[in-house]
């Protein structure tokens, strides 16, 4: 089954306003091109799962689209901070955010409870941790098997699922490589699952190479192919980082009023990601292209 369509129809198909929607990534092939559709399209109400936050939650924030947020991690990468996540924890501005917190671990141990259809995972890294005492959340519970009380984190299974990849075929087979954070996890916990990719390739690509495959077809609800769709995070093998732009971010995102302008201005005034692109300018990307790297031979005074 040929599951390609465009981004705008997966988002309006696949996403409801209320839902809890994790968008994953951690650093690297993080799904931005959909969370900039989400708040094209004006969805409200929802609840975002992400480990690693960074300038997609600023700009849902700015954009209203989100009531609460699950995470483990609230600071721009190495950019800066997220001043429109401080505004909403810190000072409740311009509303209070519901925040479920927890650690990278309890993150990923959702994400795995989550994918195996369980409903809790224990997870030993919060003995000593004032943590569990914060969030009612994470409970405990006996040692069936004689040790002391453990702790647990529930099980998290988004309403939909997004990530980003290097590649896949028509069918929905995923392939990644590099920093893969929780991909696969949160791909099997989710209900529905998009994938937003750099390229299709032939099935025969996808065989030829098995081990790159992270999610296979039957999980996938949409495929997508949008080049450059995790700008200003990088993917291995096609583009790097644009560390420049989150710390642009940072800055900007000081004003609460310059925030809301460049959403008008740059997402919703756009009517897809190559407009979004294409307003960057079309040399923004060439110090971040992947070129051939040759090494020297270096001669330290023995035999060659």
């Amino acid at each position: 089954m040929d599951k390609t369509m465009g981004l705008r129809q997966a988002i309006s198909t696949y996403l409801s306003d209320g839902d809890t929607v994790a968008l994953e990534g951690f650093g690297h092939i993080v799904p931005v091109a959909a969370a900039h559709e989400i708040i094209r399209q004006g969805f409200t109400d929802l609840v975002l799962a992400r480990m690693s936050c960074d300038v997609i939650v600023d700009q849902l924030l700015g954009a209203n689209c989100l009531k609460g947020l699950i995470s483990s991690f609230i600071a721009n990468s190495s950019a800066g901070s997220l001043h429109e996540l401080r505004r909403r924890i810190e000072k409740s501005d311009p509303e209070p955010l519901w925040f479920d917190e927890y650690s990278h671990g309890g993150m990923v141990a959702r994400y795995q409870a989550g994918a195996s259809k369980l409903p809790f995972q224990p997870i030993a890294s919060y003995r000593g941790s004032d943590l569990a005492a914060k969030n009612p959340q994470i409970k405990s519970v006996p040692d069936p098997y004689g040790g002391p009380d453990i702790h647990v984190v529930p099980a998290l299974n988004p309403d939909l699922s997004i990530i980003h990849a290097q590649r896949a075929d028509r069918h929905g087979n995923v392939q990644a490589w590099g920093m893969l954070g929780i991909q696969t996890e949160a791909a099997f916990a989710g209900r529905r699952l998009i994938v937003t990719v750099e390229e299709i390739v032939d099935e025969a690509v996808i065989r030829s190479d098995p081990n790159r495959t992270i999610v296979p077809a039957h999980v996938v609800d949409a495929v997508v192919v949008i080049p450059r769709g995790s700008h200003p995070h990088s993917v291995q093998g096609y583009y790097d980082r644009d560390d420049e732009f989150s710390r642009q971010w940072s800055a900007l995102a000081r004003d609460a009023g310059a925030v809301q302008n460049w959403i008008e201005a740059h997402i919703r005034g756009t009517n897809d990601h190559d407009e979004f692109l294409a307003a960057l300018g079309s040399d923004h990307f060439e110090r971040m292209a992947i070129h051939d790297a040759y090494s020297t031979p270096v001669n330290y005074g023995g035999r060659a």
